[in-house]
């Protein structure tokens, strides 16, 4: 009988399953005790002797022995015992649970933290088309003529139903095949690229979604870094649940960037093959897909060829996926588009210009501004002149100096920018040198030690010795290696000789030379800079050394450099106004401004810059870094203040070109065309040379009737040794005598 069918709590005196047990003779019956444990009953097929076998565990009774009253405490806990078992169980389960849930949560809060805490907000569905949309932009030089036109081109907004349907089905087989078919990520292309890249060991595939692509565009830079792309996952989900899968792929091809300053698909249509993105055939639109992948690299008008060769794999793709036909595919292949005259635009020698006056313009109006009229200070006469000028010089001269490039900036007296000449040629290299790069102006800086001094006392008149100095573990030495011992601190700027220059630079202090540079709008230099400023050991650019020596052209007042006159919208609501400062921005004195020039001036006539002179009162300084890296002579005259920069991008030493040779020569030829139609003036405001002003001293009568009575008396005793000369002493020769 099975134990379950005892009625509850019931239990037999005896198992009917065990035999009956019968008392040992002699001995007394012992009660048989419920609880106790049976003895193991023998194996019978136990061969040997061994170690028994382990008891079974004691099965718990279920209920009270027959002898003994119902013990409900004792089946309390039994029940107690269980339930302590399967809570342990289950709080060990939730307290894993609740382990893994803070876990996840914490890790959740510190990917939002670092990584997704300052993502974009998305702007309303019709912002979209305009969030971060830069203006284009209608230059025109100082007299109104049109330069160039820049900027962003985005052309007309257009529909799906407004353009065939090849042209959306060409960027879905560039970009996204299965857009229609996943969400805002592809998990399922996550892992074919992922696979695809294992197997190559290098990155071969990437899994952006169309979606992706298009928060990336629209709000987040391309840097590849694990943060920009988890807030591009972040910003295509949100967009995924904002828009709905046509209008995403609209405002994709709206806004996606071609190459060229272009963005859509209508302004790249516009651009590169000079019609709306309707008209566009089947090879054209393959072929403007081609470029979202890599927009500058792969831009039309730079390489053609690949671009072509991408968007032959577009074609294929689309008959793979019966999106055109097999005839419409070898129709496409035989179809080579041409570019329009507008693709092929040149903006030849003011690249340089519109690249920084472009910078300048979205700082004034405006990320969002709309399409913008920006009318530059720019003279263009000199603008070609100067880029020519560089360009000529530098191809004579590569071979024998062992330069490659060249920079000009010349502002007028007002502080415009006339002419910004970034390099030799802008097509091949579109850096602009007279404002992006920074270098050693070497003896160009000095100037600036020497009005730091002069604002301390020193008079060109002054004399200091050139000598071996040291300081510390530093002995500069000067540029010929001699020495030519005392001279006036005038000589020593017209000679430009290093040994005095550190000296003036100790007497000024590095802080006074650090407060008088940013003064005159040099802002690169640390507060107070060490002794080997003096040589020019700071790196600047040409447009801030430039606009320093303007300060001595304007006689110690300042005035910052600008490109732009005005902005305008294209429909004619003005925007910008440039204004001339209400009152002076004096930072130094005139009276020192006045010594300064005057020195300058005789560095142009008698020292190194004399290859400078034009025949014009000028002034300047000629600047070489070590180990001739860099050239430098920057100059001015009553109209024009112009600096020019000569060396090479990779900083490889030329062939010891110096500031006062190819430098002074392409400054010469460019003043000479700047002053054409200019009478020839001197600086207006110059003032008298300072004089010694001395009071007259009291005492002075008397030390002069004194003076006159010892030179009688010396008169007539010199005359009375004449006639009676003394007797010589031994030993002591007569002119050793004391009188």
């Amino acid at each position: 009988m099975n134990d379950w069918t005892l009625p509850p709590y019931k239990f037999d005196d005896q198992d009917p399953r065990e035999p009956a047990r019968e008392p040992r003779s002699g001995a007394p019956e012992t009660p048989h005790d419920p609880w106790a444990q049976e003895p193991a009953p023998q194996d019978p097929f136990q061969l040997s002797d061994g170690p028994p076998p382990p008891p079974p565990p004691p099965t718990p009774p279920s209920g009270p022995s027959p002898e003994e009253p119902f013990r409900a405490d004792l089946q309390h806990a039994a029940s107690r015992k269980k339930a302590n078992k399967w809570g342990w169980v289950l709080g060990t389960l939730a307290a894993l649970v609740l382990i893994a849930v803070l876990a996840v949560g914490g890790g959740a809060a510190y990917v939002w933290t670092k990584y997704l805490k300052d993502t974009p907000q998305l702007p309303s569905r019709e912002a979209l088309f305009a969030v971060n949309r830069a203006p284009g932009i209608r230059f025109e030089d100082r007299n109104g003529q049109v330069i160039a036109t820049r900027g962003p081109r985005y052309g007309q907004r257009i529909t799906l139903g407004s353009v065939p349907n090849y042209v959306p089905m060409a960027f879905l087989a560039a970009e996204d095949r299965r857009f229609y078919q996943h969400g805002a990520i592809d998990v399922q292309g996550i892992g074919r690229a992922a696979w695809a890249n294992w197997r190559g060991g290098k990155t071969r595939q990437g899994a952006s979604t169309l979606t992706q692509q298009l928060a990336k565009g629209l709000f987040l830079t391309p840097d590849r870094v694990v943060k920009r792309k988890l807030q591009e996952m972040l910003l295509a989900y949100r967009l995924e649940k904002v828009l709905t899968k046509d209008e995403i792929l609209e405002l994709y091809l709206n806004r996606i960037y071609f190459g060229a300053g272009t963005y859509g698909v209508d302004g790249a249509a516009q651009t590169y093959f000079g019609k709306p993105a309707s008209q566009l055939t089947i090879a054209e639109a393959a072929l403007l897909a081609s470029l979202p992948k890599a927009p500058t690299r792969l831009a039309l008008t730079r390489d053609m060829e690949r671009a072509l060769a991408r968007s032959r794999l577009i074609l294929a793709n689309m008959r793979k996926e019966g999106w055109i036909t097999a005839e419409q595919e070898d129709q496409a292949l035989r179809d080579t588009p041409r570019l329009s005259g507008l693709a092929l635009q040149d903006e030849g020698d003011f690249g340089w210009v519109l690249d920084y006056a472009t910078a300048e313009a979205v700082k004034v109006a405006g990320q969002n501004a709309p399409d913008l009229v920006v009318r530059l200070t720019i003279d263009p006469r000199l603008q070609r002149e100067g880029a020519e000028i560089v360009r000529q010089t530098m191809a004579t001269e590569a071979t024998r100096s062992g330069a490659t490039q060249a920079a000009l900036l010349s502002l007028s007296a007002d502080g415009a920018i006339r002419a910004m000449v970034g390099g030799t040629d802008y097509g091949e290299s579109p850096f602009n040198r007279a404002v992006q790069a920074k270098r050693q102006p070497g003896s160009s800086f000095k100037p600036f030690i020497y009005a730091a001094a002069v604002e301390k006392g020193v008079r060109p008149t002054d004399i200091r010795v050139d000598e071996p100095v040291k300081f510390g573990d530093w002995s500069p030495e000067n540029y010929s290696g001699g020495y030519r011992g005392p001279m006036t601190v005038e000589q020593a700027l017209i000679t430009s000789t290093n040994t005095i220059a550190v000296k003036l630079a100790q007497e000024a202090g590095g802080a006074a030379i650090g407060d008088l540079v940013r003064r005159f709008g040099v802002t690169s230099l640390p507060p107070a800079p060490d002794l080997s400023v003096a040589l020019g050991s700071y790196e600047v650019n040409l447009l801030q050394m430039t606009s320093g020596f303007q300060v001595f052209q304007q006689g110690g007042v300042r005035i910052e450099p600008y490109v732009i006159e005005s902005i305008a919208t294209q429909g004619g609501q003005p925007i910008f106004q440039h204004q001339p400062p209400q009152s002076d921005r004096r930072v130094y004195d005139i009276g020192n401004a006045s010594i300064m020039v005057k020195m300058m001036k005789k560095v142009v006539s008698d020292g190194t810059a004399k290859r400078a002179a034009f025949g014009r009162p000028a002034a300047g300084k000629t600047g070489t870094s070590q180990n001739w890296r860099d050239a430098w002579f920057i100059g001015f005259t009553p109209d024009y203040v112009t600096g020019v920069w000569v060396g090479n991008d990779n900083e490889k030493p030329m062939n010891k070109v110096v500031g006062g040779d190819i430098p002074a020569s392409i400054w010469r030829r460019f003043m000479m065309t700047a002053h054409q139609a200019l009478a020839v003036r001197d600086f207006p405001w110059l003032l008298p040379d300072p004089t010694p002003q001395m009071s007259p001293d009291p005492r002075n009568g008397f030390y002069e009737t004194l003076s006159a009575e010892f030179a009688r008396a010396a008169s007539e005793l010199d005359d009375a040794q004449q006639a009676n000369p003394p007797a010589a002493q031994p030993g002591r020769p007569v002119d050793q005598l004391p009188y």
